[in-house]
């Protein structure tokens, strides 16, 4: 089935990409989600029409979100956790942990936009990039200190 991406997706694509997709993909989640509608006709010419007006709009935004992610690169996240006499972490530091220090530095973000594959589980200093979307992104210092 073939679809329009309404917004950016970062696995499939930019917002007005035509793209062909599964056909349950599409219908129990895309198009349900508001992420992609059905590629008809008449909705491409729709948005061919109006791509003017989309680029302007993606420009203004990735000015807003290159001083965001400006600000995002300067932080230093630190966390302290418990570790045992051999030096294994008890618990982890997880996107939700991120996001609730971003909060508190006054910077929101959801947790789809920080890519960490798994929660961090030892201690040291990481780099945790933070994708603001699909061409703007930082990178975040994290540091996992041990609590004695």
């Amino acid at each position: 089935m073939k679809v329009i991406l309404k917004k950016d997706f970062r696995t499939l694509g930019r917002s007005g990409d035509i793209k062909q997709v599964k056909d349950g993909y599409a219908r129990n989640y895309l198009i349900p989600r508001g992420i992609a509608e059905v590629a008809t006709d008449g909705a491409i010419k729709s948005w061919k029409s109006a791509e003017d007006k989309r680029k302007k709009k993606r420009e203004q935004e990735n000015k807003a979100l290159s001083a965001i992610a400006e600000k995002i690169s300067q932080i230093t996240l630190s966390f302290t956790r418990k570790v045992n006499e051999d030096g294994i972490m008890f618990g982890s530091v997880a996107k939700g942990d991120i996001v609730k220090s971003l909060k508190a530095a006054d910077v929101e973000i959801k947790r789809e936009m920080i890519d960490l594959p798994s929660s961090i589980k030892a201690v040291g200093n990481f780099e945790v990039s933070v994708y603001l979307n699909a061409d703007v992104s930082a990178k975040i210092k994290v540091t996992v200190v041990a609590q004695n």
